[in-house]
């Protein structure tokens, strides 16, 4: 039988050949590699402002934190780190020098990453409920206009599937939202209204209306998990806009101090010749990459461009076959949004959970992996008890009943989508006959 995974990595000889080079250079966690990575990051992006850098390790016996002109990118072990420390560096929440009336908001149709960092720094968290439009699991934007309060701090907005939220609606509402706004931290104060931190986790090499995601948002935290369509096997980045009255590389260095314990030098620095003095600046965390990852995502520079161009031929082969037959699709491709298409979501009309579920395992029967984005925060038990249910979300609750995730990676031949593609209709001919 044949058998099409879920997800797989896309390794080659580059990434391979890359990690061996820094296995035999004898420095394997933060150093030259990872700066690299940063820079060629925010230059993908469009926010990497600056022509020239110190080049990594040049550190004139000062610490390498604070001696070069920084991208306004900062990679890190994971995308929930990025979000976290982008809260942290706007002090939003108790735990991060604001208040426990803190307020961010986020779409209740997400995983729990986008949430979870807002109740780590022990800040308040409002979910707001699906837009019931085909085509999009964004949030509801008239109800996000109505959540806002003169506590809210953020937004974090989900490209969920690589597509892009609707930026121009989102800033619009924090605009129209300026006079509620109380800024309680320097950062705050210079941005001068709400946040925009966007959960780009799915979204590395999307773009809104001709501007690449990571230079839309405020801040925006990619992922770069095995899972991911850049991977570097673990690991995440932090971008960001440029803010009036604030020097990127302050943002940058904050941030990497945040990442290592608050120490004044990163472990390269330290390591050179007589510079092993250092101090440490805050009691902060630990969530910095290794070179050993940088070097893979590196070597997935190389080829990236490739493989979303496969993604998106892939998704125009699927979008071809199922949207005659009604079945709901995402629009990953349209005049003002480009995906970056991580994740293939599809909707059967007229069936529930239950029902879904007896779809994939006749697919799992059939050796065809599927998977299910997502099941909303209010289902799951810590978001209960935290006081959240899920009949105050009822269109993210239809959006999930009958949701069913297909296989889609850069390791799939054509004859992998065209067996995917025939099975699935099979499948639900059979089904839908029986009924």
């Amino acid at each position: 039988m044949k058998e099409v995974r879920f997800m797989l990595p896309d390794i080659s000889e580059v990434e391979i050949d890359n990690v061996v080079e820094v296995l035999r250079s004898g420095w394997i966690t933060t150093g030259p590699k990872t700066k690299l990575l940063e820079k060629k990051l925010a230059t993908f992006v469009g926010n990497y402002p600056f022509d020239a850098m110190v080049s990594p390790g040049q550190t004139n016996g000062q610490s390498s934190i604070a001696n070069h002109q920084s991208p306004r990118c900062v990679c890190l072990g994971s995308a929930t780190a990025a979000m976290e420390l982008s809260l942290r560096l706007l002090g939003i929440g108790c735990d991060a020098g604001g208040s426990a009336d803190d307020e961010v908001i986020t779409c209740a149709y997400t995983y729990t990453a986008s949430a979870s960092v807002i109740n780590h720094v022990r800040a308040r968290i409002v979910l707001v409920d699906c837009s019931d439009k085909d085509g999009s699991i964004e949030m509801d934007y008239t109800k996000l206009e109505a959540a806002i309060t003169e506590n809210t701090k953020a937004i974090i907005p989900v490209d969920i599937a690589g597509v892009p939220c609707d930026y121009d609606r989102i800033f619009e509402i924090v605009e129209k939202k300026k006079s509620l706004f109380v800024a309680t931290s320097e950062l705050q104060n210079a941005i001068g209204r709400i946040a925009v931190i966007a959960d780009g986790a799915h979204a590395l090499g999307a773009s809104y209306k001709g501007t690449m995601v990571g230079s839309v948002a405020d801040f925006t935290a990619f992922s770069f998990h095995a899972t991911k369509n850049f991977s570097t096997a673990e690991g995440g980045a932090l971008c960001w806009n440029h803010i009036d009255g604030i020097d990127d590389s302050n943002i940058y260095h904050r941030i990497q101090l945040f990442s290592l314990h608050g120490q004044s030098k990163d472990a390269y620095a330290k390591n050179q010749m007589g510079a092993w003095e250092y101090d440490i600046i805050g009691t902060w965390y630990k969530c910095n990459m290794t070179d050993i990852a940088a070097a893979i995502g590196l070597g997935q520079f190389e080829r990236y461009p490739g493989m979303l161009a496969r993604r998106r031929e892939i998704i125009e082969r699927y979008d071809a076959a199922f949207k005659p037959l009604g079945i709901k699709v995402l629009d990953h491709y349209t005049d003002e949004r480009i995906s970056s298409g991580h994740v293939y979501i599809t909707r059967i009309p007229g069936i529930n959970r239950e029902q879904a579920n007896e779809i994939m395992q006749e697919m799992a029967q059939a050796g065809i992996a599927t998977n299910v984005h997502f099941k909303p925060l209010p289902m799951h038990t810590a978001y209960k008890n935290l006081g959240f249910d899920i009949k105050d979300y009822l269109v993210a609750y239809a959006k999930f009943e009958n949701e069913i995730t297909l296989p889609l990676h850069t390791k799939m031949s054509d004859e992998d989508v065209v067996y995917v593609i025939e099975t699935y209709i099979a499948i639900l001919h059979k089904y839908f006959e029986g009924k």
